[in-house]
């Protein structure tokens, strides 16, 4: 586990004291091959078009840049809730917003987003403008939009905005000139002389301030509070902290429509006479035009990319808009260390090195921080809107690679993402998570095959794919030895607590199931049929690639071990069983006491069938086909197939006290019943005995997923993480758009290929 050589300094930092030998462990040693990152395709214009954006999903709205060391900027506002003043700043499930959520965005330079709560509607647009000679990365404006719903005659209450910009190197920043719209200035190593202006026909507008001087945004809502009960008039105090690098700005309206809109302005050299055209440029009518401009180009690319006419209800249309604009509006980019496990009684936890992470994320309220296992799903979705974008956070991913091939499932970067999580946040560098991202390099590589590509488009992902071959081989072979089991061709996913008493069925988190029922007492007797399915499509997808780059040597024989676990014998030897004629996980279960197949009918058990391991003529192929759809088994419903199945004696079970509601045990979700319809599709396209059945089971589930997502978006306006399995209502965290936005390739018929 370690290697002798000496440790540079660089690393001194990740280890906690000197009385540790002078090495460096290999699970902080990062892989040593040249970074993705690395590559030209990541530099120049196209990194420069990345610097700015609203990389910061935990914030309601904020922007910042893609640097260790940001500029950061952001929207808070203020609600009285039973009589108190409460301030509105990360995204919180308490809150209690009506709803939230990007409803276009394109990833790069624009977005417009509403925000709802019961007194207030909120509507944000972000453009970026690189139009000049400006700094680094360019200007960018934000057009913040309020309904006051509780102005009326009688009661005119005022509407509260507070608008923040940081520099998180240190830098301070200096109080705007008087008599302009200038509100704050600065300097910065990337971007130059830069100000922000402020710009608005609403009437009677008041603007207070306040600069602190603080390392980030995460107590800044409490700073501005306190402030503002110091200053007892309800107004920011007008006051700043010696070398301020923070300056928060209170913009005050007691009319019922408000719009404000905010300008960053770059690259300011010595003529500052022109700061006024730049500003008019960014505000105003300029920038009117510029968000319809933005939002006809976002309608059409839409149209371009996913193929939905028209002539689809416009209810369906607002679903897939809002799937692809939450997505994208979701990225993030993200700077720090993860803490990791070690093997040594005296230094249990070490620190990975610093590192950047640019990725979606699940879930910007519960979740808004990077998962290795949910990326490809994301992926599958950006990629069809910007290639460019998939390879640079595939990029990222990779690069996070230790010399042993392993990659931290759970990446929780930054203050501002820690400030989320209540708990010590250790990785285990044991535990692995699905080889998602391999599913999309193989779609990508099918879109060349295809032609979906330009000349020289496809030239870049051949030269990303030739680049990171050597991570993604070193990944393989880290899957395939680490999470072997006992017996040759078995697998099973570690990071199970056997010594837990705090939970019925000790959670699999790293399968991506979490409290889908498993053998009752985790052991290395295990074999996970799930993991196995994993692990035969990472090789095919691994004997993909290869091919497609013409390699003639490779570390592993692809094709021979694909071969060997898509053996569908030697699958059912291992796993299927013949009373429930189905596939099972193997292990050491309650229900008898003893090592047997793990009676537990669900998503798990199609796994065989997901992968398209089934011949197309096999009678196993039949009884697959009847577990989805017959009602005997209780996976079907109206909205979805569930994930466990009713007659399972732990179906809808809470796991633990402290996991009082049932995820995997009963409720409907998306990415599972998208890889389903997958198969279903192209069982019911190859020559087999089964065609005809598979494509009615296809058409019905497909119309129950879509029509039932469709009418929930319509009551709640949001997406949700699952939906419930009697009633089809949204359940779990919202807006939820990481992979239940495949709904919007179920609406498409777009499904990973090899």
């Amino acid at each position: 586990m370690a290697k002798s050589d000496a440790r540079p300094d660089k690393y001194s930092h990740m280890l906690d004291d000197e009385t540790l030998p002078i090495i460096i462990p290999s699970v902080i040693t990062p892989f040593p091959s040249p970074k993705v990152m690395d590559l030209p395709m990541f530099k120049g214009e196209h990194k420069e078009s990345l610097y700015w954006g609203t990389y910061r999903p935990q914030a309601y709205f904020g922007v910042r840049t893609r640097d260790p060391h940001p500029l950061v900027a952001g929207l808070m506002w203020l609600v009285a809730r039973e009589g108190k003043p409460v301030m509105r700043h990360f995204c919180e499930d308490k809150d209690g917003l009506t709803s939230f959520g990007w409803k276009e965005h394109n990833g790069i330079d624009y977005g417009q987003q509403i925000l709802v709560e019961t007194d207030l509607r909120l509507e944000t647009s972000f453009v970026k403008s690189k139009v000049g000679n400006l700094g680094y990365g360019g200007d960018w404006s934000v057009r913040i939009k309020v309904e006051n719903k509780a102005w009326d005659d009688k009661e005119k209450r005022g509407v509260n905005l507070f608008f923040y910009i940081a520099d998180e190197s240190g830098n301070g920043l200096k109080f705007g000139f008087k008599d302009s719209s200038t509100l704050v200035y600065g300097s910065h190593a990337d971007v130059g002389n830069w100000q922000l202006h402020l710009k608005s026909e609403t009437p009677d507008l008041k603007i207070h301030h306040c600069g602190f001087k603080t390392a980030n945004s995460v107590n800044l809502s409490d700073l501005v509070q306190k402030n503002l009960a110091e200053s007892k008039s309800g107004e920011l105090s007008d006051t700043a902290e010696g070398n301020s690098n923070v300056y928060v700005f209170q913009i005050s309206s007691m009319t019922q429509i408000s719009t404000v809109d905010i300008a960053f302005i770059s690259g300011i050299g010595e003529e500052t006479a022109k700061m006024e055209s730049r500003t008019e440029a960014l505000t105003g009518l300029s920038l009117t035009t510029s968000l319809e401009k933005k939002h006809e180009e976002f309608d059409e690319k839409f149209r371009e990319c996913f193929s939905l006419s028209e002539e689809v209800d416009s209810k369906i249309l607002n679903v897939g808009k809002a799937a692809i604009g939450n997505m994208l509006g979701g990225i993030g980019y993200f700077y720090g260390q993860s803490k990791v496990h070690y093997l040594l009684p005296t230094h249990p936890v070490l620190h990975y090195w610093p590192a950047e992470l640019y990725t979606a994320v699940p879930c910007r309220t519960k979740l808004p921080w990077g998962f290795l296992g949910d990326e490809g799903f994301h992926q599958m979705l950006i990629w069809r809107w910007d290639f460019r974008i998939t390879l640079d956070i595939v990029g990222h991913w990779l690069d996070l690679m230790n010399e042993l091939g392993w990659i931290p499932r759970e990446q929780v970067l930054g203050a501002e993402a820690l400030s989320k999580i209540k708990h010590d946040h250790v990785q285990y560098p044991n535990v692995a998570n699905p080889p998602t991202l391999l599913l999309v390099l193989c779609d990508l590589v099918g879109g060349i095959q295809k032609n979906k590509f330009k000349t020289g488009e496809s030239e870049e992902i051949v030269l990303f794919l030739e680049t990171a071959f050597v991570r993604l081989e070193a990944w393989f072979q880290w899957l395939y030895t680490s999470q072997k089991g006992k017996e040759k061709g078995s697998f099973y996913w570690r990071g199970r607590d056997g010594t837990t008493d705090q939970e019925l069925n000790p959670r699999t988190v790293a399968s991506g199931m979490d409290d889908y029922p498993r053998a009752s007492h985790p052991s290395d007797d295990e074999k996970h049929v799930d993991l196995r399915c994993w692990i035969y499509l990472a090789a095919h997808c691994m004997e993909f690639i290869t091919n497609f780059l013409n390699k003639k040597e490779t570390k592993v024989d692809y094709t021979s071990i694909a071969h060997q676990l898509s053996n569908l014998d030697d699958l059912m030897e291992m796993h299927y069983d013949y009373t429930h004629k189905t596939f099972l996980d193997f292990g050491n279960d309650t229900e008898k006491m003893r090592l047997q197949m793990v009676p537990h009918v669900g998503y798990a058990s199609l796994f065989p069938f997901i992968s398209k391991i089934i011949p197309p003529k096999s009678l196993i192929l039949e009884e697959q086909l009847d577990l989805i759809f017959k009602d005997d088994v209780d996976l079907w419903s109206n909205y979805g197939l569930l994930s466990l199945a009713k007659t399972s004696s732990l179906y809808m079970k809470p796991n633990a006290l402290h996991q009082p509601i049932p995820c995997w045990r009963g409720p409907i979700w998306m990415n599972m019943n998208y890889m389903i319809l997958a198969s279903l599709e192209y069982y019911s396209t190859v020559d087999g005995d089964f065609k005809d059945k598979a494509r009615r089971i296809y058409d019905e589930l497909r119309n129950n997923l879509i029509s039932n997502v469709v009418k929930v978006y319509d009551q709640t306006e949001y997406i949700w993480e699952r939906y419930d399995q009697t009633k089809g209502t949204g359940e779990g965290e919202h807006d939820f758009t990481g992979w239940s936005s495949l709904i919007l390739l179920i609406m498409t018929k777009d499904y990973p290929r090899l």
